[in-house]
C-alpha cells in the first residue's frame, strides 16, 4: 500500500509542469504555422513549381543577366611584304628604261664578268636538273652539299631509280621538302628512261613534263646545259627587274617577258645570271649595297643611297 505524502510536504513539492506541445510543432510537414496568412492554392503551387526548377523548396528562381558577346578577335597582323613584292608594286611607277640605258649595264655586267657561271654543282645535264628541282625554296649551298656524295653514286637517271626513293631521302634530308623532292627526283628520273632514253631533253615542253620540273627549272637546264638564251627568273631577278626599273611586272613571267624584247641578243644568254647574282650579292632584299653597284646611276630605285657607279673595265 503506498504512503501518503504528509500535507507538509506535498504543499512545499514543486508542481510538475504539464508538458505543452507548440502549434508549429503540432503541424504536420509543409502545413502552414499558426498566426501567418495561408497562401492561396494556385500562389503555393507555382511556387513549389519554381522550386523544383530551381532546386531548392521555397527558392525564388534569380533572374541571369545575358554576358555580354565578347569583343571579336582582332584580325591576325599582316606580314611585312617581301623585299620582292614591295619591289614589283614599286617598278610599275618608275621612269622606263631607254635602249642606250639597257645596252650600257649590260655591257658594264659583261666587263666585270664576262663568262658569268650558275653556283648549283653539276656533271651532265641529268645532275644539273636534280639540283635545280632540289633548289627550289633551298639554297645552292645548301644543295650542293647534299648532292656531292650522292651524284657520285648517281648521276644518271638508271642510278637514281637503283638508287630508290627511301635511300635518296637520306641523302637530301637536309634540305627542305626533302620528301616531296625525293618522290619527284625519282618519277622525273622514271619518265626520262621511259620516255626518252634516259637522256634529258632539249625542249622546253617535254622538261616542264617532268614531275617537279616547272618554267624556271627549264629554263635554267636550256640556258646551261645547252647554251639556250633563255631567262630564268628566280627571287632574285625578280626583285632586281622590278626594284631598278629594268623589267617591272606583277608575275615571273611577266619579268622575263619584258627582259627577253628589251636585253640586246649578244648579252642574252648570260642575263639572268649576271642579274641572278647582282640580286643574291649586291642588290639584296634587306639592305642594299649601292655603293658597290655598278649600274647605281641608271637604277631607278627612289631609295638607293649613292649614284656612283663601280669602276668598270674593258
Amino acid at each position: 500500500m503506498a504512503r501518503k505524502m504528509p500535507p507538509e510536504a506535498a504543499a512545499k513539492a514543486p508542481r510538475a509542469r504539464k508538458a505543452t506541445t507548440s502549434p508549429a510543432a503540432r503541424a504536420p510537414a509543409g502545413a502552414p504555422a499558426a498566426g501567418r496568412k495561408t497562401k492561396s492554392g494556385k500562389k503555393a503551387a507555382a511556387e513549389r513549381a519554381a522550386a523544383q526548377k530551381t532546386g531548392h523548396k521555397g527558392a525564388v528562381k534569380q533572374r541571369t543577366k545575358t554576358p555580354a558577346p565578347a569583343p571579336a578577335a582582332a584580325p591576325p597582323r599582316r606580314k611585312a611584304p617581301i623585299a620582292a613584292a614591295a619591289a614589283a608594286a614599286a617598278g610599275r611607277t618608275l621612269a622606263p628604261w631607254s635602249a642606250a640605258e639597257i645596252e650600257e649595264a649590260f655591257r658594264r655586267f659583261h666587263a666585270a664578268d664576262p663568262e658569268p657561271k650558275g653556283e648549283l654543282e653539276h656533271v651532265n645535264a641529268y645532275t644539273l636538273l636534280v639540283a635545280v628541282v632540289l633548289s627550289a625554296q633551298a639554297t645552292d649551298a645548301g644543295v650542293n652539299k647534299a648532292t656531292r656524295p650522292l651524284f657520285a653514286i648517281a648521276d644518271t637517271p638508271q642510278k637514281m631509280v637503283e638508287l630508290g626513293e627511301d635511300r635518296l631521302r637520306g641523302y637530301i634530308k637536309t634540305i627542305g621538302l626533302f620528301r616531296t623532292k625525293a618522290k619527284n627526283v625519282i618519277a622525273l628520273s622514271q619518265q626520262l628512261i621511259a620516255a626518252h632514253g634516259g637522256a634529258v631533253p632539249r625542249d622546253r615542253a617535254a622538261l616542264e613534263a617532268l614531275p617537279g620540273v616547272g618554267r624556271k627549272t627549264a629554263n635554267v637546264v636550256l640556258n646551261i646545259a645547252f647554251g639556250e638564251p633563255t631567262i630564268a627568273v628566280d627571287t632574285h631577278l625578280f626583285r632586281v627587274g622590278n626594284r631598278t626599273g629594268l623589267a617591272p611586272g606583277r608575275t615571273p613571267l611577266d619579268v622575263e617577258t619584258r627582259l627577253e624584247a628589251a636585253v640586246p641578243d649578244r648579252y642574252k644568254r648570260h642575263a639572268h645570271h649576271w642579274l641572278i647574282l647582282h640580286g643574291r650579292y649586291v642588290c639584296k632584299a634587306q639592305r642594299p649595297l649601292c655603293e658597290r653597284c655598278p649600274i647605281s646611276d641608271l637604277c631607278r630605285w627612289p631609295g638607293k643611297n649613292t649614284v656612283l657607279t663601280a669602276p668598270v673595265t674593258g
